[in-house]
């Protein structure tokens, strides 16, 4: 890891300064979901704008194609995204994309290659110290997304319907003064079946990767950032940029990390409630006239 030159950015709307730029041997961030409301595009743009590499490997569910078919949502902070990292690729990153079944719509042209940009349905990434590493989306080893979309639809409407109530939730929980909670993230540890889904998943990655021989599989969908050992294979998930907001960082020594980006919260005052203990205490203003005319 290195830094380079601060870099800077603006638009008609906001202005952005950011630190020394971080140096990688190689990016990895998956589930971006851009053209979506739950995708968060600005802390995507911060953490491309302070980090440069020599691949960057989108993994899959970059640009949902199941909401674009409803919806025309596409606001121009997901146009800023898209525009960081084609400056990435003028600047001589390597920009390898690997479809998703949110982007499956991008399948038809597997094996595209137009500068430096690669469209592919999985790759091998063979890491500084030597590893062979599997890299795809990972719908393939889902059951229900494979044979049963409908079901995978009506998940991700539910999904979406969620990360509405989520924003709704934490909206009040700021003004009593609370931190940020996941409703979603709450739900899916809680709920059996979702717990075990997500270890069967892991489990069949793992266990592809050993059948063709290779030390380790990066991958997205589940929406969980990771690293485990399975059964002798490295496991790693990049997450996503939907909640948890992670990705994959390899330096120069091939260590690779799990990076979480963590907004700095500050506790808010619940106005409205001291407002309204105020009014309970000092009564209504009618209530205040008839005790003043009494006293005279």
């Amino acid at each position: 890891m290195t830094d380079q030159d601060n870099h800077t950015y603006s638009d008609d709307s906001e202005e952005y300064v950011a630190g020394p730029i971080e140096h990688f041997r190689t990016i990895f961030i998956s589930d971006t979901h851009l053209g979506t409301k739950g995708c968060q595009a600005e802390r995507l743009l911060q953490f491309l704008q302070t980090r440069s590499c020599d691949q960057l490997y989108l993994v899959g569910d970059i640009i949902d194609g199941w909401q674009l078919k409803s919806s025309s949502y596409w606001p121009q902070t997901h146009t800023n995204v898209i525009v960081e990292i084609l400056n990435q690729m003028a600047a001589g990153t390597e920009v390898v994309y690997v479809t998703g079944n949110h982007d499956e719509f991008l399948r038809r042209y597997s094996t595209f290659m137009i500068g430096n940009l690669k469209l592919v349905d999985d790759v091998v990434h063979e890491t500084a110290d030597g590893r062979r590493l599997l890299v795809l989306h990972g719908d393939q080893f889902d059951v229900v997304t494979l044979h049963h979309k409908w079901v995978a639809r009506l998940g991700d409407i539910g999904y979406s319907i969620l990360l509405v109530i989520n924003r709704w939730l934490n909206w009040w929980r700021e003004r009593f003064g609370f931190g940020y909670w996941s409703l979603s993230d709450w739900a899916k540890k809680k709920v059996k079946n979702a717990v075990n889904s997500v270890s069967n998943f892991e489990s069949a990655v793992a266990r592809e990767c050993r059948i063709n021989k290779h030390d380790g599989v990066v991958c997205g969908h589940i929406h969980h950032a990771e690293y485990r050992r399975i059964e002798e294979v490295d496991y790693y998930n990049c997450g996503d940029w939907v909640e948890s907001c992670t990705a994959l960082l390899e330096d120069y020594d091939g260590t690779i990390t799990v990076f979480k980006d963590v907004v700095e919260e500050t506790p808010t005052k619940p106005r409205r409630v001291r407002r309204r203990r105020a009014r309970l205490i000092n009564g209504s203003p009618r209530r205040r006239a008839r005790k003043a005319k009494e006293k005279l």
